[in-house]
């Protein structure tokens, strides 16, 4: 969403978007949930984007956003399926719609994602912390770099991933 606010913001104006000019004042406000801004705010900001831009371009987003969030919410619920199908072809829809290169690789990757998302959301489970070992042994093993030995260099690996040395790092 910010990448189209930017390019929305470089064609208008032919540079860097200031303070003053309507998409960019309602950045922070575009990044927030629909719910967590009152009518007030919601009607300022959506008012300031239907009147300066035209292409409707940063309105795209936004919707896009919220379309995938109420997907992510329906089937973190645990709906049924075919409601979670009917969501998600919505989100689908709107991004191809929308015809926003942004969106459209949005959607593909979700698209590429969506059985390991699901599955996320139905048991939370992840390999985080696989890969926040694998990121401790790649940052190990780059420190070391010029090790000749290469038992010395398994150590240095082992020592960095134990629970005590992260601990002791932290504090």
């Amino acid at each position: 969403m910010t990448e189209i606010r930017q390019r929305v913001t470089r064609t208008q104006t032919g540079g860097r978007g200031l303070k003053t000019d309507p998409v960019w004042a309602n950045c922070r406000r575009l990044l927030r949930g629909r719910e967590s801004l009152s009518g007030k705010v919601f009607t300022a900001m959506w008012n300031g984007l239907v009147d300066n831009d035209p292409t409707d371009q940063a309105l795209d987003a936004p919707i896009a956003k919220e379309e995938l969030r109420g997907l992510l919410a329906t089937a973190k619920k645990g709906a049924v399926r075919g409601d979670i199908a009917h969501r998600l072809t919505r989100f689908y829809t709107w991004c191809a719609d929308a015809d926003i290169g942004e969106l459209t690789r949005l959607a593909g990757t979700i698209d590429a994602w969506w059985p390991e998302i699901e599955a996320f959301l139905q048991t939370g489970i992840t390999n985080a912390a696989t890969g926040g070992t694998n990121h401790l042994i790649k940052d190990a093993a780059r420190v070391a770099f010029g090790f000749r030995n290469l038992e010395n260099q398994r150590r240095r690996v082992r020592f960095a991933c134990t629970r005590r040395q992260r601990l002791a790092a932290a504090a």
